[in-house]
């Protein structure tokens, strides 16, 4: 079932997400599209209902005003702008209200009375929206993935099983840096239930060696980040006639790798960090979704609920909780410790309340009384933190009664371990990650 669309035309404002978030809670889709997209352009897109004009503090560039095209005012599609920017428009508000709740009241009017949509926005029509595009897209040919076991990787996968089946080939590379069960949970999901083709590659001697001795933080993200490009490309040499490759990208991406009036906060991997030449189709079909959207897809294509609502990772894994030179015997203490507090989070709902919690193995160690004597080990640090953008983060107030639950558990189940600590410290000054 096709959706009908309000499109958020970009004239320099920083609320376009706003926008496009209210819009969609409103039953509609909506997506954003730079200021000088031509009528042509527009009338190409599927379903158009209404044009919302955004202006905002970014309208000049390279010292000129921008603006639409004017035609875009002749296409008989109704229009709307912020009153201080355009004057030519069905309607027209003064500003735009500051929460999505009061935002998504403000166009309420527009969307239904005006532009007559119709709300048919959900996660079940997006997915055979998407079906139907990529089996357009992709056709008869063979698709490649890089499954990490992460959220926006994993829904891709389960979308495009369910579009294209066989012709799709995932590749999920152990690095050693997993958390708990991760590659063993993206094995039994993808190849055993979902009956995906499924490459896995056992990399974890070939990643913990080329760490060894390494304590820089950057140089191990590094280290990572170009040995799993090489393992995949070897992978992917090994297959034959790949013509597409798909991402998990997703609109956060997008906004955080720059704009025309926008200056990019990092650039991502998978949208600014493309070779010119590659020789891969891109398949993106999550490119137009946000976070919580992605996760609502997952539950939609029947991905288990810990897999869909993975705690954030960073990607070197588990090596940037290792502190220091990652050795095997503080690799476990982490992992086992780090599986100990997800376990206990989960059974007290602090799952569903904290945006990340994890554990941090330094790399010295204290001295210790076990079995009656004398011992000198590591300790874990307990990390909960809340935030909304990761800009900033608070800490998360953990009952005592669930924090010596977690304490003992550790303490008497994770080897090579004689103290527990619980970070205080938000950010700013201390960062979310200690590495």
């Amino acid at each position: 079932m096709k959706q009908d669309m309000i499109v958020i035309l970009d004239l320099g404002s920083t609320e376009n997400t706003v926008l496009a978030r209210a819009i969609r809670a409103l039953g509609v889709y909506s997506e954003i599209y730079p200021h000088d997209i031509t009528a042509k352009e527009l009338a190409a897109l599927p379903n158009v209902k209404g044009i919302v004009i955004n202006g905002g503090p970014n309208h000049i560039v390279d010292g000129v005003r921008i603006d639409v095209w004017p035609e875009i005012y002749e296409m008989g599609i109704p229009v709307m702008a912020a009153a201080h920017e355009l004057a030519k428009c069905e309607r027209q508000i003064a500003a735009w209200p500051e929460s999505e709740e009061a935002c998504k009241e403000a166009l309420r009017p527009f969307v239904f009375d005006v532009c007559k949509a119709e709300a048919n926005w959900n996660m079940k029509n997006f997915v055979a929206d998407q079906v139907e595009l990529v089996r357009q897209q992709v056709g008869d040919k063979k698709v490649l993935l890089a499954l990490s076991g992460g959220v926006d990787s994993s829904v891709v996968a389960a979308l495009l099983v369910k579009a294209i089946g066989k012709q799709l080939t995932c590749v999920h590379v152990n690095h050693g840096l997993m958390r708990k069960g991760e590659s063993e949970s993206v094995v039994n999901v993808f190849r055993n239930q979902l009956d995906a083709n499924l490459v896995y590659v056992d990399a974890v001697e070939r990643f913990l060696g080329k760490l060894e001795g390494v304590a820089d933080p950057e140089q191990k993200r590094k280290i990572i980040g170009a040995e799993f490009i090489r393992v995949f490309e070897e992978e992917a040499r090994k297959l034959d006639g790949i013509d597409f490759l798909a991402q998990g990208t997703i609109y956060p991406d997008i906004v955080e790798s720059g704009t025309k009036t926008a200056k990019t906060v990092k650039s991502h991997h998978n949208v600014g960090g493309l070779p010119e030449d590659l020789d891969f189709q891109l398949v993106e079909p999550l490119r137009q979704l946000f976070k919580d959207e992605v996760r609502a897809c997952g539950v939609e294509l029947g991905l288990p609920y810990e897999m869909v609502y993975r705690q954030p990772f960073p990607g070197p894994g588990l090596g940037v909780r290792c502190l220091g030179a990652i050795t095997r015997e503080r690799l476990e203490a982490v992992r086992e410790s780090d599986a100990i507090l997800r376990e206990e989070f989960a059974k007290a709902g602090l799952d569903k309340k904290v945006w990340q919690y994890f554990t941090i193995v330094p790399d010295f160690k204290s001295v210790g009384v076990k079995d009656n004597a004398r011992s000198f080990e590591y300790p874990v640090i307990l990390r909960a933190v809340n935030t909304i953008d990761a800009m900033t983060a608070s800490i998360e107030e953990v009952p005592w009664p669930i924090l010596q639950t977690i304490t003992k558990r550790i303490l008497s189940e994770v080897k090579n371990v004689n103290r527990v600590c619980y970070d205080l410290s938000p950010k700013p000054c201390a960062t979310i990650e200690w590495e």
